[in-house]
């Protein structure tokens, strides 16, 4: 085992342990698979279009976390401009480190060997309600939360009905009284601490590899013009 992915499972295990103690997140790594987390996120913020959503999701970590990093998909999709229906997010927290003069995103925006799994997370709640519309993923959400938000409230709130199903059996849901979701934090770039040790968890082969593929339909006229408006915003 390279020292690189020692250091990977020693801080994914500190990660977990800090993420059990929250009651807005569930993760586990799948088979005892510290690269390979089953996650739901609980969104417990009143004030949130999806507010009492269960979102079910997976997330891949790279060997060489945190250097690189992870990739997170919903496992039942939502109806969000960021959200391609397959699942994956466009978001630049999740986007290779580094200037990207294509995208208009500054290297802060995007991942760093500074950011955890826990400002991934939190990210992705803040994105739920913060849309980029000029640069969606789903445009037919896009042009719906632009020109009938009414209607978008209305799917949106049906996608959180059938997110319950996946509550698992006998799983308390959070009251919004006793949890909310912290702040994000800001990180510092420059920051970079290195562990030593074994994990106990099992080795997992590195051709385990999750595809994604953009697979969406849009409306055809506000298509041309949301992507125009999102070249200089997004390398998604």
């Amino acid at each position: 085992m390279t020292d690189e992915r020692k250091i990977a499972e020693r801080m994914l295990m500190n990660e977990l342990k800090e993420l059990s103690k929250e009651n807005w997140v569930n993760a586990e790594p799948r088979d005892g698979n510290l690269f390979l987390w089953d996650i739901a996120l609980i969104v417990v913020n009143p004030t949130s279009l999806y507010c009492g959503a269960y979102l079910k999701a997976e997330l891949k970590i790279p060997k060489n976390y945190p250097m690189s990093p992870p990739e997170f998909k919903f496992v039942r999709p939502l109806f969000h401009p960021n959200i391609y229906p397959d699942g994956k997010l466009c978001i630049s927290i999740l986007h290779a480190p580094g200037e990207d003069e294509t995208s208009g995103e500054l290297a802060s925006e995007r991942w760093s060997p500074a950011q955890r799994i826990f400002t991934v997370l939190i990210s992705i709640l803040s994105l739920l309600d913060d849309a980029e519309v000029s640069s969606a993923a789903n445009v037919d959400a896009g042009v719906m939360l632009r020109k009938e938000p009414e209607k978008y409230k209305k799917v949106v709130k049906e996608h959180v009905e059938t997110s319950k199903r996946d509550i698992p059996p006998g799983f308390k849901m959070p009251s919004l009284v006793e949890t909310k979701p912290p702040e994000k934090e800001e990180v510092d770039d420059d920051f970079w601490c290195e562990f030593d040790g074994e994990s106990d968890y099992g080795d997992t082969s590195d051709d385990e590899d999750m595809v994604f593929e953009d697979d969406e339909e849009s409306d055809p006229d506000e298509a041309e013009e949301m992507n125009q408006e999102g070249e200089k915003r997004s390398s998604c």
